[in-house]
């Protein structure tokens, strides 16, 4: 057995539902017979995680990731596989496991809605047995990295929703967990709060070494947090490893964001790249890495250049260009008896 944090060998989840067409003569037949469907959220997927790693956890909406992490804090029974968190079980749901992990969500709250949020922290308080020394010194620090003290006795309902988010973390973190499930936590917040809670989390992770799982679809959240990044697609794992590693992999292009100081004609800009977000006073040209210092070279002398910015390509379009990959290689791969 590995003495990895966490532990997954291929890990499956498969729901069974029915298919019923519409209509009353359907739902009548349907009573005596039912054609039964299977969908599979995770199939055969397998990753170590070790003490202290902040790892991005990303995927597009139905990919498994929410599925996975619901299985890893013991909400979720998996159909098949091996899974050990800090060397338990998860849905075993044993209270010295339980103690030990907090899963966060942010699309749900575990804050009372009505009541400030240190009754909640009152009632974490008594549930994993914190000594109230201890209690108290924990809220105080949590309190100051996340500059909530003046907000703790205000009703959750009067809070801005980066407030809330602020309070959810804290509440999560009473228990000094050893394992940390963060769930978009920064999903529907505005720039600055999405980087306040980004902020904390870097801290409290080299601080405390705690081992973090992070999704997220911002982008922003994976490149400041995150140096390794797990990706799952259809319920499989299409990329584990190193973030700079993926984008050395899958962009093998640079970006050429030029303007001119006159209109120049998409057909004339082809021979230097694919285009895109052209304007005849501007353009975005996808280069190749292996010449692209020619090419802006050359650019430079045969174009009416006014500005010339040679960028890498952003994680996001890598990820979207993964996905893309995949869906095409599934379609290709349905075989009709």
């Amino acid at each position: 057995m590995s003495q990895a944090v966490i532990y997954v060998q291929h890990l499956s989840k498969r729901y069974e539902y029915y298919k019923k067409a519409p209509g009353l003569l359907a739902s009548v037949k349907s009573i005596f017979h039912r054609e039964k469907l299977f969908t599979d959220a995770v199939k055969n997927v397998s990753f170590q995680i070790d003490t202290g790693e902040l790892v991005g956890f990303l995927g597009p909406n139905g990919a498994g990731k929410t599925t996975t992490l619901k299985i890893l804090s013991g909400i979720l029974y998996p159909t098949s596989g091996e899974v050990q968190v800090l060397g338990y079980t998860p849905w075993e749901r044993k209270p010295v496991f339980q103690k030990q992990f907090s899963l966060v969500m942010g699309q749900k709250n575990q804050l009372w809605w009505d009541l400030p949020a240190m009754e909640t922290f009152i009632l974490n308080k008594e549930i994993y047995e914190i000594p109230q020394k201890l209690f108290d010194r924990t809220v105080n620090e949590l309190g100051q990295l996340l500059d909530i003290i003046d907000i703790l006795e205000v009703p959750v309902r009067k809070l801005s929703l980066g407030q809330r988010m602020k309070c959810e973390l804290a509440a999560a973190l009473l228990h000094q967990p050893k394992v940390l499930f963060l769930d978009e936590p920064t999903i529907g917040l505005d720039v600055t709060s999405q980087q306040n809670i980004r902020n904390f989390i870097k801290r409290y992770n080299k601080e405390k070494q705690t081992t973090i799982v992070l999704t997220s679809h911002y982008m922003d959240d994976i490149v400041e947090l995150c140096k390794r990044v797990i990706i799952i697609d259809l319920g499989s794992i299409v990329y584990d490893g190193s973030l700079a590693e993926l984008i050395d992999r899958h962009a093998d292009y640079k970006l050429l964001k030029i303007t001119f100081t006159e209109d120049v004609s998409k057909e004339r800009l082809q021979a230097f790249g694919k285009v895109n977000d052209y304007t005849p006073k501007s353009v975005v040209l996808h280069v190749p890495k292996t010449s692209y210092k020619s090419l802006a070279t050359k650019a430079l002398k045969d174009l009416p250049v006014d500005d010339i910015l040679i960028d890498e390509v952003e994680l996001e379009e890598v990820i979207r260009d993964i996905f893309a990959a995949t869906k095409e290689e599934k379609r290709t791969s349905i075989s009709y008896e």
